[in-house]
């Protein structure tokens, strides 16, 4: 994970700054004497989380981004246009800043908004698109929410993974966490922007979701439980589409492949607190370990399951 912060009122060093970071061309116009720029950001990799402040009324072109950016504006009033369309958005409004492969244009008024810059590659590993044997790069198919109140979804997300995640100093560093709150992030853009991932399984996926299925992914995942995979890696290791495994685990254990996954990671987590010595381990880095993040849900689970909390395991 690595941290940035970059306090400019020098446009040259700012534009470079923001180009590098962002890995695209960028054209900026505007800003008078006095003009400042605030960035902060976390990147981890397979998603980045960024607050930008600035004091000026700028014109920005943007090139082609290598990801997914979704904006909330904070304070900041923004007009974004993009193939001569034009969609003003107001502080607390949230919305895709690129629709890949496309570049576009943003006023972007005094103020501050905040960025999630997330790896296309991630999309694909919580859906896909039709047909399930073949399946095609998600696009999204308008740049505002589906409805006024996904835009709250999408705040509470960023917020969960910003306060839980990011500011954990143990959490943040495990690649299981950092892994499923990118999925986290995914899954909510795609519930939050129209597009075109589909959920409905083929008459192939009815037929493919046996127990055998149910069988091999259970073998993949009881081998790799220690390893950042996704569902999409799951269905891969069964040999059949993403719907597949899903609608298998539904229709033969009434839960998900990556429930399943998380109740196999609650054992081994389990396993190793027996075995702790209280002295050295926490319950948190063990939990982190495994891919929780936040300790209260973690403990709220593991007592559900093994009847005591897991501090008692661990003291035992």
């Amino acid at each position: 994970m690595q941290i940035q912060r970059f306090d400019s009122n020098d446009a040259v060093a700012t534009h470079h700054f923001l180009a590098a970071t962002y890995g695209t061309q960028l054209r900026i116009h505007g800003g008078d004497k006095g003009y400042r720029l605030v960035h902060q950001r976390v990147d981890t990799g397979p998603f980045a989380l960024a607050t930008i402040d600035q004091t000026a009324c700028l014109d920005i072109g943007v090139g082609d981004i290598a990801g997914l950016v979704v904006c909330r504006t904070r304070t900041a009033r923004v007009a974004r246009t993009c193939d001569e369309v034009t969609h003003r958005f107001a502080p607390g409004d949230v919305f895709l800043g690129t629709r890949p492969d496309l570049p576009f244009t943003v006023r972007w008024h005094p103020g501050e908004v905040e960025v999630c810059v997330l790896d296309l590659a991630v999309l694909a590993q919580v859906a896909s698109t039709a047909p399930a044997r073949r399946p095609g790069r998600i696009r999204f198919t308008d740049i505002g929410p589906a409805a006024a109140a996904l835009a709250r979804q999408w705040r509470n997300t960023t917020t969960y993974v910003s306060d839980v995640v990011l500011n954990n100093p143990v959490a943040s560093t495990q690649p299981l966490v950092i892994g499923n709150a990118a999925r986290m992030l995914a899954a909510t853009a795609l519930t939050v922007f129209p597009n075109t991932a589909v959920s409905d399984p083929t008459i192939e996926d009815r037929r493919d979701a046996s127990t055998s299925t149910v069988r091999r992914a259970i073998a993949f995942m009881e081998e790799h439980a220690d390893r950042d995979i996704s569902a999409a890696d799951i269905a891969g290791a069964a040999a059949v589409s993403l719907r597949a495994v899903q609608l298998a685990f539904r229709r033969h254990l009434g839960t998900t492949p990556m429930a399943y996954l998380r109740r196999v990671r609650l054992d081994r987590a389990h396993h190793d607190l027996v075995r702790a010595d209280p002295r050295r381990d926490t319950v948190s880095a063990i939990a982190s370990r495994w891919g929780f993040a936040n300790h209260s849900r973690f403990t709220a689970r593991y007592q559900a399951s093994y009847g005591v909390p897991p501090r008692e395991t661990l003291n035992a």
